[in-house]
């Protein structure tokens, strides 16, 4: 009774461990709120989407209030003052003078463009500027996805690692055991015992180093969604991989090269380089603009010219650039590099691009036909073992070969687990070099986790 009652125990352990498990969807919604990387690259969105406001603004009127308040105090005192002189027969004492005066004065002025090609072209570039933000945080959500599902995978194959490796060692302790003792009955040799001893302490080796890439596997996943993962969904038993489609790869080759986001903020670039070329000949180029202005002055005091003035005007102003040390030249041939710099960026992205959507396609189809080998190679290994065991056990097999054979076992289901997952992000991989990966596509990869 109590050996059924803790198998019953154990089933309700697991069951429990599956229940409190999140898939790839859940952790891909934490990834969202609380990764960095796509915080920074939101707030740069929410940057570049102001681009324009300020780039328009340089074509609208300006308008500007200004305004004085001056105190002026004059005393003014001759040589002669206080003496009598006689002017025009009158007697008159010579005094001093000064002026109290009190000055307030206030405008407004008011100043459009009405031809200035390089703010015209600073606005078209901020444009420009707002869609390579777009894209580059179109390129931060494939990033992100192509991010969580490898960490996710990452740390589903780093457990498959290790409860390989565990249960190789239960494997390998159990034939320890027997190996000592037929060597104490004299059925077998010492050679057995020292190969069975040596066997399980690689494998006790191999479980820390597990361990290990397991822990570092969480914490890689935790720096992206900001708290300690929780039990993860594993793959179900046995699933089955589509192959990409189209299944040819030059369509998707075509679309990496003109739909990647990568390619498509470069396109970009490039464009607001000869837009910035045109700006800097714009220096070259007369300007004219409208002005108006109003104002008002009040003048009180001790003076004769105390009293209140208007002006009102209104008028265009030009001007026309005749010599500025060359300065406008160097700008332009600078742009022109830069222009020139742009392009070939823009072609090694898309170079690059290609190479990521063939590369991806081909980790998809060769990864599917890996897994097909590795399923009859597990069928394979495990017949090989039951054999190697029932020859054991007769005698003719000696214990190498029933250690060799559990070895080779272990190592096909998790070479088997790793080459499912690997397809799995070749596939994401693919898409995203396509410039076509979006969150439904983990729907259909959410659905292969066990529920």
């Amino acid at each position: 009774m109590q050996k059924p009652l803790i198998a019953m125990l154990l089933a309700s352990a697991f069951v429990s461990f599956d229940a409190n498990a999140i898939d790839l969807i859940q952790v891909y919604q934490q990834a969202l709120a609380n990764d960095a990387a796509y915080a920074s690259a939101r707030a740069s969105l929410a940057a570049g989407r102001e681009r324009v406001t300020q780039g328009r603004a340089g074509l609208l009127p300006t308008v500007a209030a200004s305004g004085s308040y001056v105190k002026n105090d004059n005393d003014f005192s001759p040589f002669n003052q206080g003496q009598t002189v006689v002017i025009g027969g009158v007697p008159t004492v010579i005094a001093g003078s000064g002026s109290d005066l009190r000055t307030n004065q206030y405008g407004l002025s008011l100043t459009q463009p009405l031809f200035r090609w390089d703010r015209w072209q600073t606005y078209e570039q901020s444009k420009l500027a707002q869609a390579i933000a777009e894209a580059q945080f179109a390129q931060a959500q494939q990033d992100l996805i192509t991010r969580v599902a490898q960490a996710y995978f990452d740390v589903l194959a780093a457990q498959d690692t290790l409860e390989s490796t565990r249960a190789q060692k239960s494997a390998v302790t159990e034939q320890l055991a027997s190996a000592k003792r037929n060597f104490e009955v004299g059925t077998q040799t010492i050679t057995d015992t020292h190969e069975a001893q040596a066997a399980y302490d690689l494998v006790v080796a191999q479980e820390f180093a597990a361990v290990n890439e397991l822990e570092n596997r969480r914490t890689m996943l935790q720096m992206i969604i900001g708290q300690a993962p929780d039990a993860l969904a594993t793959l179900q038993a046995g699933v089955s991989l589509t192959s990409p489609q189209p299944a040819v790869v030059d369509p998707w080759v075509s679309s990496a090269e003109t739909q990647n986001y990568g390619v498509t903020a470069s396109e970009l670039a490039l464009e607001s380089a000869k837009r910035d070329i045109s700006r800097n000949r714009a220096g070259h180029l007369p300007t004219l603009d409208l002005v108006a202005n109003t104002g008002r002055s009040n003048v009180s005091g001790r003076t004769n010219s105390s009293g209140d003035g208007r002006n009102n005007s209104i008028g265009v102003q030009w001007s026309v650039p005749i010599f500025s040390g060359y300065a406008v030249t160097s700008r332009v041939r600078e742009s022109i590099a830069l222009e020139d710099k742009a392009r070939n960026d823009l072609e090694t992205t898309r170079r690059n691009a290609a190479l990521q959507a063939r590369q991806a396609f081909l980790g998809v189809n060769s990864g599917m036909a890996q897994v097909k080998a590795l399923e009859a190679a597990e069928v394979s290994s495990q017949s090989a073992l039951e054999s190697n065991k029932l020859g054991y056990q007769v005698g003719v097999r000696i214990n190498i070969d029933v250690l060799n054979a559990q070895r080779q076992l272990y190592s096909t289901r998790t070479d088997l687990a790793r080459a499912r997952y690997n397809t799995i992000l070749n596939g994401l991989r693919l898409k995203a070099a396509a410039g076509a990966l979006r969150e439904a596509d983990l729907v259909p990869v959410n659905n292969l986790l066990q529920k």
